[in-house]
């Protein structure tokens, strides 16, 4: 009878291990920018790649001109509902902003921080960190990308946040 148990247990947890690592092929792929999308695109190509984006009524203004001007629907991620943002400058794409309100949660959104940084390590290798009362920040460089999660544990305006921006060199005589 032992065999049949051991083969039973390990039949079991070869199921668990499967079931895990579908879990976790669905979170990586959550935190992808989606499907013929990527930064340098135009509006046009944006509309075509994600054709249920919405234009904003109110876009959000950034530094360097960039403007939050196309929404897309929200998605699932690490616990939290996401809202994407695509923000355009001189006619192209150059950030995706995914934002989840996480006032509604015991921990502030510290664990799906916490998963997006698991995977930013799994995808980027590791991370650029900083963590100050009410905050903490993880980032990673891409290429010619620069992505990072923030969270914001203040208890009226807990969020995080997860950005795909265009990397921007700058001269050191620029700063």
């Amino acid at each position: 009878m032992p065999n049949v148990r051991s083969t039973a247990s390990l039949t079991l947890l070869r199921a668990l291990a499967a079931s895990a690592l579908f879990v976790a092929a669905g979170a990586l792929h959550a935190q992808a920018l989606p499907p013929g999308v990527r930064l340098g695109m135009t509006a046009d190509e944006l509309q075509a790649a994600l054709p249920a984006a919405e234009r904003v009524q109110r876009p959000q203004r950034l530094g360097g001109g960039l403007l939050g001007s196309w929404r897309g629907e929200p998605v699932q991620m690490a616990g939290l509902l996401f809202e994407p943002t695509f923000f355009f400058a001189a006619s192209e794409l150059r950030r995706v902003e995914y934002v989840a309100a996480a006032q509604g949660t015991p921990d502030s959104g510290a664990a799906a921080f916490a998963a997006l940084v698991q995977w930013g390590r799994g995808a980027f290798g590791n991370e650029l960190a900083s963590r100050d009362p009410g905050s903490a920040y993880a980032a990673w460089v891409s290429n010619d990308t620069d992505v990072y999660v923030q969270q914001v544990s203040d208890p009226r305006r807990a969020s995080v946040r997860l950005v795909y921006k265009a990397r921007q060199l700058r001269d050191g005589s620029e700063l």
